[in-house]
């Protein structure tokens, strides 16, 4: 068997970009569903150029739960008839389940620091307008998984939590084309900060990725950045791809240490937009606005923070 195509299919929103992949194989699929606007006006065209429809996908596979990855799920789902599986990990199902879920995420983390009484508020116009619905997932993953697209095409699970909980890569078997959604950062994409929740599974799920799967392709959700702001492409080939998790891993040690000096020294409350992480920011020397939603600054800052009071509390 050759190896299955792959189709990036790029669409704006924001400040960002947001990548979905097809993957045309025999029941053909699609990784992550942009926003709710995503399938009509992303997708439906592009699947056009390829002689495909949006009725022809039989899989929706979600790297994560995000509103800006799982937002369009629904309105693919209904405009394959409803015969597409939803595949999401079993620990960030609720977040497609519930748009009341990315509000509870939100004020149990950033929404700690950023200040703003219309936070919750905001999320909550956002879920509903970037959300095409709630529904049940048809197939609930926690990695280990290996799911048959027809025609000797495989595709294999895998738990790398750290962005979310239930974040995970799909790897197109025999050719390891490695969908990962944005568990690797890098240096972060239109924030110009890494993002994640639990950096000790981050920083393991990097080296899972980087050690065990050794991607021969990978594809990120995003536009991530290196060092010097340039971004990387919407297919990485192998040397890249070994750079992106090289230095994502390097990233993470650099800021790990920075918050472990910070944490060990105490927390001040500022009148800093950075506070209370404003050592953070100087000796990471990070410029960047930490109240752009989604805050990567402050999810990522804030994990550390729980970790680091469990183990020494």
């Amino acid at each position: 068997m050759g190896e299955v195509n792959i189709h990036p299919i790029v669409s704006p929103w924001g400040r960002f970009g947001l990548y979905t992949f097809f993957i045309d194989a025999e029941q053909p699929a699609i990784v992550d569903t942009g926003i709710a606007s995503s399938p009509a006006e992303g997708m439906a065209p592009a699947l056009a150029e390829l002689g495909r429809r949006l009725e022809d996908v039989r899989w929706i596979l979600l790297t994560h739960g995000h509103i800006d990855h799982i937002g369009g799920a629904h309105a693919l789902w209904e405009a394959t008839g409803r015969r597409a599986q939803v595949v999401i990990h079993e620990a960030d199902a609720p977040l497609l389940r519930s748009r009341q879920a990315h509000v509870d995420d939100y004020l149990a983390g950033r929404g700690q620091y950023l200040n703003d009484p219309d936070g919750a508020a905001k999320v909550t116009a956002a879920a509903d307008a970037v959300i095409s619905g709630e529904m049940e997932p048809t197939l609930l993953v926690r990695g280990g998984e290996t799911l048959s697209l027809g025609g000797g095409t495989e595709i294999s699970v895998h738990s790398i939590p750290g962005h979310t909980p239930g974040s995970v890569a799909y790897v197109v078997e025999g050719q390891n084309s490695v969908f990962v959604g944005d568990a690797v950062q890098v240096h972060g994409a239109a924030n110009g900060f890494p993002g994640y929740t639990d950096p000790d599974a981050y920083r393991d799920s990097l080296a899972y990725l980087r050690e065990t799967i050794r991607p021969e392709k990978l594809y990120l959700g995003h536009p991530y950045r290196r060092a010097d702001g340039t971004p990387y492409g919407v297919e990485l080939d192998r040397d890249q791809a070994a750079e992106a998790l090289r230095d994502s891993v390097d990233i993470e040690g650099g800021v790990r240490d920075a918050v472990h000096r910070c944490l060990c020294h105490g927390l001040l409350d500022t009148d800093s937009a950075y506070a209370p992480f404003t050592p953070v920011a100087d000796e990471l020397g990070y410029t960047g606005d930490p109240t752009l939603e989604p805050s990567p600054f402050f999810t990522t800052l804030h994990g550390y923070r729980t970790q680091f009071s469990h183990k020494y509390r």
